[in-house]
């Protein structure tokens, strides 16, 4: 294509050479440059994409696109932006064809809730027919496509790439996580979202090479919102009023708020021997009761932001409420079917935080005991060591700690860390280093009447030790305790 069919939508100066050239590929990482590429220059918190114009040139490339002064050849396009981060976000939507135009684009943000509740969004347009792609912190699923994620929303090339790629395996919705990094660092630049979602915000991502403070980390989530034709909000969250600021959308809420737009009330608790579940009554825009075996009022929040989407594309309230009832994520209060005395659940929860909020929940259901298998990573805040010890200590009946990624630290080490803070309360506890000889201690010895989590790995299936990541799949080893059968059925 020609360079400037590429930039066309960018607000440019062209400093030296002519937007008249034919280009063969944009790139953003050095090491693949080629004849005839176009290299974006991204001033990353590591590295600097501009120090490394001379020898992009050398490899074949025919332009830059930059924010700062380069010195290369004069026979090189050299193109100025404010920000080559847009500039990047800009020319692959314009690289991979404006996929998004050809999509049902939906961006969801939000402290807590993104995950659960893409996937709960994909299985309901599924189920009605709507081929569906989805982005997020797991995974990215193309059609049959399953590809593992690094970030919770990729660079913005890779987004354009994966919209393409959906386009062209017949999808025609997308479902995507959207980070504050993401719309901090224009990831999600280049397009416009036809929904934009809120879930909620607390103190979050706040430290170096991340937001400078709170009011920072809600800026960024804010900014979905002036990029988005329907906004859908959490009314219920104490920091809806800045969110909105500067919005642009049409603004629809949903919660327990007497003023959502989608409200609901009602809500009970469900234990049905081995599953625990959630109920409650949906009304305003939507009414139907809604039932899901997922635990906890967050459930509710999460299937709510499912439901105000999918209103919008006419889907039938059966429909929402089958898919809802068999929608389950991986890692996210993922609950494994062991025996219909306790509960075993998975959960990513690995900060003292979301551990937090998990076993309050989990306590609601008045268990005979909650029971917590927790670690906590190597080469990581001790910080986070000595308050989610005190967490499981304090809310749940029993301890189990372990190790999760130890990194290249000692995992004994790591344990005597969240055990100082597993003292701090009152709560009995055991220590146990290798991980599935503690799942298979939690299993053996599980009580009736006992809800068990393991948490902190969540649909990881790894373990990672001095450097190297060693296949370790919790549902893995909990199968195995199960098919040797020595515990309470």
């Amino acid at each position: 294509m020609k360079l400037l069919e590429l930039i066309k939508d960018l607000d440019f100066e062209c400093v030296q050479g002519s937007t008249d050239i034919d280009i063969t590929t944009l790139v953003y990482d050095s090491r693949k440059v080629e004849d005839g590429s176009v290299f974006v220059c991204i001033s990353g918190a590591v590295r600097d994409g501009h120090d490394f114009a001379k020898d992009v040139v050398k490899a074949g490339a025919k332009a830059l696109i930059v924010e700062k002064n380069v010195d290369v050849p004069d026979d090189v396009t050299v193109i100025k932006v404010a920000d080559t981060r847009l500039g990047l976000a800009v020319s692959s939507a314009a690289y991979f064809g404006n996929p998004a135009n050809e999509l049902t684009t939906i961006g969801i943000t939000g402290t807590k809730g993104k995950t659960t509740s893409t996937y709960m969004v994909r299985s309901i347009l599924e189920e009605s027919g709507i081929k569906t792609g989805l982005i997020g912190t797991i995974e990215s699923i193309i059609g049959d496509e399953v590809i593992p994620s690094a970030n919770t929303t990729p660079e913005s090339y890779v987004v354009q790439q994966y919209f393409r790629k959906m386009v062209d395996a017949g999808c025609k919705c997308v479902v995507m996580e959207v980070s504050s990094q993401a719309l901090m660092l224009n990831r999600v630049g280049g397009f416009i979202f036809d929904y934009g979602i809120f879930t909620n915000l607390e103190p979050d991502h706040i430290g170096p090479n991340e937001h400078k403070d709170l009011d920072d980390y809600i800026h960024c989530k804010s900014l979905l919102f002036r990029q988005c034709k329907q906004g859908i909000f959490n009314a219920d969250d104490s920091h809806l009023e800045k969110i909105l600021e500067g919005h642009t959308c049409k603004v629809e809420t949903y919660g327990f708020s007497e003023n959502a737009d989608i409200k609901a009330s009602d809500v009970h608790l469900m234990d049905k021997g081995g599953t625990l579940g959630v109920a409650y009554h949906m009304s305003g825009l939507m009414d139907m009761d809604v039932e899901i075996d997922i635990p906890g009022k967050f459930s509710v929040y999460n299937s709510m932001t499912a439901i105000s989407i999918c209103r919008h594309f006419g889907v039938k309230k059966e429909v929402i409420l089958d898919s809802l009832s068999k929608v389950r994520v991986k890692g996210r209060v993922e609950i494994i079917p062991v025996s219909p005395k306790f509960t075993i659940m998975i959960d990513y929860a690995h900060n003292a935080m979301s551990l937090n909020s998990l076993l309050t929940t989990l306590k609601e259901y008045s268990p005979k005991r909650l029971v917590c298998l927790f670690g906590c990573g190597g080469n990581r805040s001790r910080e986070r060591r000595f308050e989610m010890g005190e967490v499981s200590s304090k809310l749940a009946d029993f301890t189990i700690v372990t190790s999760d990624n130890p990194r290249n630290e000692e995992p004994q080490a790591i344990i005597d860390d969240i055990v100082t803070g597993v003292k701090k309360a009152d709560g009995k506890f055991i220590t146990i280093i290798d991980r599935a000889d503690a799942i298979r201690y939690a299993i053996e010895n599980a009580k009736e009447g006992d809800v068990i989590v393991l948490a902190g790995k969540g649909h990881e299936d790894y373990q990672e030790i001095k450097g190297k990541k060693y296949h370790m799949d919790e549902r893995e080893l909990v199968a195995d305790v199960v098919k040797d059968g020595n515990f309470i059925r």
